[in-house]
């Protein structure tokens, strides 16, 4: 623990002027909790409240908590997570998210075994409240969501605070920067930063960070690996909407203007590919509705996962409109499009479709998670991709060329054979 550190008083002035704005926020951000659950947004449950410090209980105390902001970050964590059941069974974990959909990925992966609660708003009194009722022996933050005020209230509990598969991109590090007398006390009261790459643990040594608290364990999201819920997930789609002998693209994490781009390539890859699928899966629920307008407005016949439909035969494009299936979808795929890549978002997680041997397209912005997308693309099995048309060649040449298609699945499986070791070295200097 870091508890020889004592921030200066520039410091402690510029956290607690955050922690006052952050307070007057507070009757603007009570008053869209109450609209939204007066309004019924299903986002909004009772539950929501445990953003405010409220509604929280803890069946079990003790172990660790490990914060998420959303379904990234619970995927990534679920291997730390899976990996300390085998090592302590008994040892109670709770996991906090920020968003819904997290909530709910939580559910999926683990249902009742792992607690859930939403993380409160980042204010003195509410992260103290969050630890006086889980009371963790130790809390790990999970990429790159760093709270002043969690890590400050942790460290004067005396409660060890780790950064797992610590991210910090270019971006972030001129952010960070700016902000240095908030930021830096951060740095000095964490315990330990686990960066997922080069590029992360270099940036995270450029802003202060140091360098007995700061190790390259390179990221546990290679760690990732099919289990049995995904694939009964699979056997569900398959047999819903008669898909045995389909041939399938995937496209999962979408955001806009992706799937247009999508629908276009797909209309060219229609003439020499008549059976083929399209499956989108759009990254944020609330778009749902949206992109199923916009997959109508093509022209093809569409349907939704939640529908169905008695003419399945005819289906070109399949709308995911629920959370937690997408790793079913990515294992029936034959070519597998990742999110947020043509759309400047950094780009989702390509090891997903990777698990299943799938071989994966992308666009050029991939800074999220640069090590996993290079060491796809140098085996082979990742390509880039910068429109319809490119997508469309693609595709086009993975689905005509067999022994090239499973040529690069496999070399995107053995990219995570190659590379496993990530989360055994977490939990080693953790002491988990």
């Amino acid at each position: 623990m870091p508890q020889n550190y004592r921030p200066s008083l520039r410091q402690e002035i510029t956290r607690w002027a955050y922690s006052c704005l952050l307070f007057l926020l507070l009757p603007i951000l009570l008053a869209h909790f109450g609209y939204r659950c007066l309004s019924r947004h299903p986002d909004y449950s009772r539950k929501r409240a445990q953003r405010f410090a409220l509604c929280m209980s803890a069946a079990q105390s003790g172990g660790i908590l490990i914060h998420c902001v959303s379904v990234g970050e619970v995927v990534a964590a679920a291997n730390v997570v899976k990996a300390l059941r085998v090592k302590q069974p008994t040892l109670p974990i709770t996991l906090t998210t920020t968003t819904a959909t997290g909530a709910q990925r939580v559910l999926d992966l683990f249902g009742s075994g792992v607690a859930h609660c939403y993380l409160p708003y980042d204010l003195p009194f509410m992260m103290q409240r969050l630890l006086d009722v889980y009371r963790p022996a130790q809390v790990l933050i999970t990429e790159v969501e760093l709270w002043p005020n969690l890590i400050h209230q942790c460290w004067r509990s005396n409660i060890p605070v780790s950064v797992i598969n610590a991210r910090m991109t270019e971006k972030s590090a001129r952010a960070y920067g700016k902000i240095s007398p908030l930021f830096t006390p951060m740095l000095m009261k964490l315990s330990a930063i686990c960066a997922q790459g080069q590029r992360d643990f270099n940036n995270y040594l450029a802003l202060g960070a140091p360098q007995n608290t700061l190790f390259l364990t390179n990221n546990i999201k290679f760690a990732q690996q099919p289990d049995a819920q995904t694939l009964d997930i699979s056997a569900q789609l398959v047999k819903k909407f008669n898909l045995q002998g389909r041939t399938i693209l995937v496209a999962g994490s979408t955001h806009e203007p992706e799937e247009s781009m999508l629908l276009d390539a797909y209309q060219a890859l229609r003439v020499h590919q008549p059976d083929l699928l399209l499956i989108i899966v759009p990254r944020h629920p609330q778009r749902f509705d949206a992109v199923y307008g916009l997959c109508l407005g093509s022209g093809l016949n569409c349907a939704r996962s939640t529908s169905a439909p008695k003419d399945t035969a005819s289906i070109q494009i399949l709308l995911v409109d629920q959370m937690g299936l997408l790793q079913g979808a990515y294992a029936l795929a034959h070519v597998a499009f990742v999110g947020g890549s043509i759309a400047d978002r950094g780009g989702h997680n390509a090891l997903e479709p990777g698990a299943f041997s799938v071989p994966v397209i992308m666009g050029p912005h991939t800074y999220n998670n640069p090590e996993i997308c290079q060491a796809l693309a140098t085996a082979g099995a990742l390509e880039t991709v910068l429109n319809a048309q490119d997508i469309g060649r693609q595709v086009g040449h993975w689905l005509t060329d067999k022994p090239a298609r499973i040529t690069a699945g496999l070399n995107a499986q053995q990219v995570l054979k190659n590379n496993s070791g990530a989360v055994d070295a977490t939990l080693s200097i953790l002491q988990l």
